[in-house]
């Protein structure tokens, strides 16, 4: 299938690691324009290197804090520079720490909706005026697994992803005149350095080895195992591409079939 994203411009947020390069590499082998974005500007030139190896398509990168609109203003103005406009966003980025509802003050929820809500909303703020002028866009909102089945220990994911939802079929509604598509991917137990410190966080809490904890989730998880980055990526391509028509305001969930409610 020709997904139609040779020569189209891409931003991908939180993208020097995980699930965020895992999707900029997809976008990359379908021959797209990709810009990567993140403060660590270490890992994001070894991202760029690995994913020119990987599909002979080098991305560009721009150093930034997802929590400063001024750097997330900078990234999307690159993106429009280096390529000529934005068809893409991919909203992405690393979640909140772990704990209960007492654990955390003031402070630490206004970082959790900076980090995973407020730069979705900036974000896809600054692009719209791209994607409108070119008739089109594509929006795809990474959340969590936890938008249909919370997880235990991580309020403040809860909260927001939820928050996360609420934006993307509001905008559904609003952005469909524009044929500006958006949607959300809501990954389950994806194997990542996120995943492996939720891991860690529960094998201490319950007294037991980091293998044992993962054994246990593997036994929830019907396909029996944790899934990969790049199919995590795959389902983002295809819902980004000129191959998505028709789907916009939905949820859709890669996780093995481990999260039960519909």
């Amino acid at each position: 299938m020709d997904l139609g994203l040779k020569g189209k411009s891409v931003l991908v947020m939180a993208s020097s690691a995980g699930l965020g390069k895992a999707a900029a590499l997809e976008f990359c082998a379908e021959g797209a324009h990709v810009m990567l974005f993140s403060p660590f500007p270490e890992e994001l030139r070894e991202a760029q290197k690995e994913i020119k190896e990987a599909t002979g398509n080098e991305p560009a990168y721009t150093v930034g804090d997802l929590r400063k609109y001024e750097d997330i203003k900078a990234v999307v103005k690159n993106t429009a520079e280096r390529f000529g406009t934005v068809h893409v966003l991919v909203n992405n980025a690393g979640g909140p720490p772990a704990g209960v509802f007492d654990t955390f003050d003031d402070a630490a929820w206004q970082d959790a909706y900076d980090l995973t809500l407020l730069s979705y909303i900036r974000a896809i703020r600054e692009v719209l005026p791209y994607m409108r002028q070119a008739g089109e866009g594509r929006i795809l909102n990474f959340a969590s697994s936890s938008v249909k089945q919370v997880l235990d220990n991580l309020i403040l994911s809860n909260t927001f992803r939820m928050g996360v939802l609420g934006l993307t079929k509001t905008l559904s509604q609003e952005l469909g005149k524009d044929h500006i598509l958006i949607n959300v991917i809501g990954p389950g137990r994806i194997g990542t350095a996120r995943i492996d410190y939720m891991d860690r966080v529960r094998a201490e809490k319950a007294g037991l080895t980091v293998d044992q904890i993962k054994a246990s989730t593997c036994k929830t998880i019907p396909l029996g195992r944790y899934g990969f980055p790049e199919e995590h990526a795959r389902l983002a391509v295809y819902l980004c591409s000129q191959a998505n028509t028709f789907i916009t305001g939905q949820t859709i969930l890669v996780d093995g079939g481990m999260v039960k409610a519909y």
